[in-house]
């Protein structure tokens, strides 16, 4: 039975957690729409903790997230993405990442 329990309060924290995630994105686009850069490094800073948060209730480690993250710039870069040509973005955040 308290296995049970277990597993039912690890399902409702992921679940919530998914709304968080939505919750977060959708400040995020208010605040950009209502034009407060407060409020969307705010919304920002609160997607990226919901996003990290719920990668480790799912079993994903914040490093192993920081390496696919790392990774997945990586690749893109290697594809040629837009962002990367025209402004170097995902170089400056690689850089970044690399540095913490």
């Amino acid at each position: 039975m308290e296995r049970d329990l277990d597993v039912a309060t690890r399902t409702r924290t992921i679940e919530w957690l998914k709304t968080e995630v939505l919750d977060q994105t959708s400040r995020l686009f208010r605040a950009i729409w209502e034009g407060s850069t407060s409020r969307v490094v705010d919304g920002l800073a609160g997607l990226i903790a919901s996003a990290y948060i719920l990668g480790r209730r799912l079993g994903i480690s914040y490093r192993d997230l920081d390496i696919a993250v790392a990774d997945k710039l990586a690749k893109l870069k290697q594809e040629g993405h837009q962002l990367e040509d025209q402004y170097r973005d995902l170089s400056e955040l690689s850089e970044h990442i690399r540095k913490r």
